[in-house]
């Protein structure tokens, strides 16, 4: 990559390095194991012109989202998130019996199903087939496409402007910044609104979340390049909320340029909180590459410590992020017997990279591990609760970032 997806600067600062991977959605079945298996670079920069942080698009969104492991619905507190989000979106938008709402990325129903509810009319734009299926089959219309300035006009032509358009954790996903947020302008009516949710660079930086690199994220927002890149679709930025979600996110409230009058005060202070992290600078990416090393030193520093006392770890979970920590740590079985899932769909299947099996979540109680990795760090709470039983015989509860911690889990 010589040039900013987005602004077309050859200006480019690298961040972190975090070795070549593969894709992190790419589980592999048991029969492809002796199969080469691709990896891609993984190096995070950020354009010092526009201050966006990207990674090269190695990989295309149709490799990724053709069929994709992830289903939204086997998270408990997503699929709370995205009920509360739609109560207040009604409220906030002013959302009648007669309005149309539009999510882009909308996996399989998790959000839009409680839309449905409201007897509000909706429509998934998803563009993986598998998941996609699975939100027809919930209830829920969806349409299976990427979204594309042309994609956009059709659904507008065809159903008409949405009053709100939706695209939580997807704006990091598509390597064409300005040709997707042109397709949001195309979706909306001329006095609707768009509300995104992307992970906050800040707290990426802040926090050591480095795990959240990979390589279906393309690009990682400040609330100042987020409003370079709506601005480059004929959006402007209203509103932002921070959100705790995936360690820290940010909501943004976008309308079309011609209406969208002043931003709110919480817009200026997250932009005076990112000036001040030297996140519009480079003092603010200076030691990221220093903390991203230590927590690889220390996971690998419990788990031979662990093997060598003759304790037994395993995992919890398989999402994305826990797959750039396991290759960046070199992580193998040897270390981390298995992990576990809710996700039938990756039962029997193994790690990218790694090649770590993944067996349904009933397999800690009857193995009794002394310890439990959580890869998705970032439902700590529900986890914490979800794997209380873990008490009965005195396991505890590993958390890798932002530091390493260990838990012990009470009844």
């Amino acid at each position: 990559m010589t040039r900013c997806r987005l602004c077309g600067s050859a200006a480019l600062a690298s961040v972190v390095d975090l070795g070549a991977t593969p894709p992190c959605e790419s589980f592999l079945a048991a029969d492809r194991l002796d199969r080469p298996e691709p990896a891609y670079p993984l190096h995070l920069r950020v354009c010092t012109d526009c201050w966006l942080a990207q990674i090269p698009p190695l990989i295309t969104p149709e490799e990724t989202f053709q069929e994709y492991a992830y289903f939204s619905s086997y998270s408990t507190s997503w699929v709370e998130h995205a009920r509360t989000f739609v109560a207040g979106a009604v409220e906030r938008v002013g959302l009648g019996s007669d309005a149309f709402v539009v999510e882009v990325a909308s996996n399989d129903g998790y959000l839009l199903r409680h839309v449905v509810d409201r007897g509000i009319r909706c429509l998934g734009v998803e563009p993986s087939v598998n998941v996609g299926a699975a939100a027809r089959d919930a209830g829920v219309p969806t349409l299976t496409e990427f979204l594309s300035p042309e994609t956009g006009a059709a659904v507008r032509a065809e159903h008409g402007p949405a009053d709100l358009v939706v695209a939580n954790n997807v704006y990091a996903h598509i390597p064409d910044v300005v040709g997707f947020t042109e397709g949001l302008r195309a979706l909306v009516a001329d006095d609707g609104w768009v509300s995104i949710e992307v992970q906050h660079l800040l707290t990426l930086i802040e926090e050591n979340q480095y795990d959240t690199i990979y390589h279906e994220h393309f690009q990682y927002y400040t609330v100042a390049s987020a409003i370079r890149a709506l601005a480059s679709g004929g959006l402007t930025l209203v509103d932002v909320e921070l959100l705790p979600t995936h360690g820290g996110s940010i909501r943004l409230w976008a309308r079309p340029s011609e209406v969208a009058g002043e931003p709110s005060s919480r817009v200026a202070e997250v932009l005076d909180r990112e000036k001040a992290a030297g996140l519009q600078d480079l003092s603010g990416y200076a030691e990221f590459s220093a903390r991203v090393a230590k927590v690889r030193r220390d996971l690998l520093r419990f788990l031979i410590d662990a093997a060598e006392r003759g304790e037994t770890v395993v995992g919890y979970g398989a999402p994305g992020k826990g797959n750039t920590l396991l290759n960046h740590c070199g992580i193998r079985p040897d270390l981390l017997a298995y992990t576990v899932d809710r996700n039938p769909y990756k039962h029997g299947r193994f790690t990218p990279g790694t090649r770590i099996p993944i067996l349904p979540p009933e397999q800690i109680a009857a193995d009794r591990p002394d310890y439990v990795l959580v890869l998705p760090w970032n439902l700590r709470d529900e986890l914490i609760e979800q794997l209380s039983f873990v008490h009965e015989w005195g396991g505890r509860l590993v958390f890798p970032i932002p530091e390493l911690s260990v838990v012990e889990v009470k009844a």
